[in-house]
């Protein structure tokens, strides 16, 4: 029943930064595999980033390196800080609990991201 308010999306230039919030409803202290997905217009969503319990980390090949993905267990809030951002990383982006929300496809609003000249 948590649900998720992301948030930190903006117009940013390339090469720029950004660091995207997700905070939850509820404690996301027993969530063992939360993640960020993106969407581009007319594209599938996919996903980018996860973090399993409080220390595992995976990225997609396309932002690994640049992208951060943390939790902090207590403000019940999951990050990504985007760095070094490309005209690819334009999409909306969404966070999610990757066991049960994903499962049920139930997202929330999302936060655009748009990297642009």
């Amino acid at each position: 029943q948590v649900q998720f308010v992301e948030s930190g999306g903006g117009l940013v230039h390339p090469g720029g930064s950004l660091r995207l919030s997700c905070a939850a409803s509820g404690s996301i202290f027993s969530i063992y595999a939360m993640g960020w997905y993106r969407q581009a217009p007319g594209k599938q969503r996919e996903l980018v980033a996860t973090i399993i319990s409080g220390s595992r980390t995976n990225y997609a090949d396309s932002v690994k390196g640049r992208f951060t993905i943390s939790r902090d267990n207590v403000k019940n809030t999951l990050y990504l800080q985007m760095n070094s951002l490309k005209p690819e990383d334009t999409a909306v982006y969404y966070c999610n609990d990757l066991l049960i929300g994903v499962r049920k496809d139930y997202w929330g609003q999302g936060t655009q991201v748009t990297v642009s000249s």
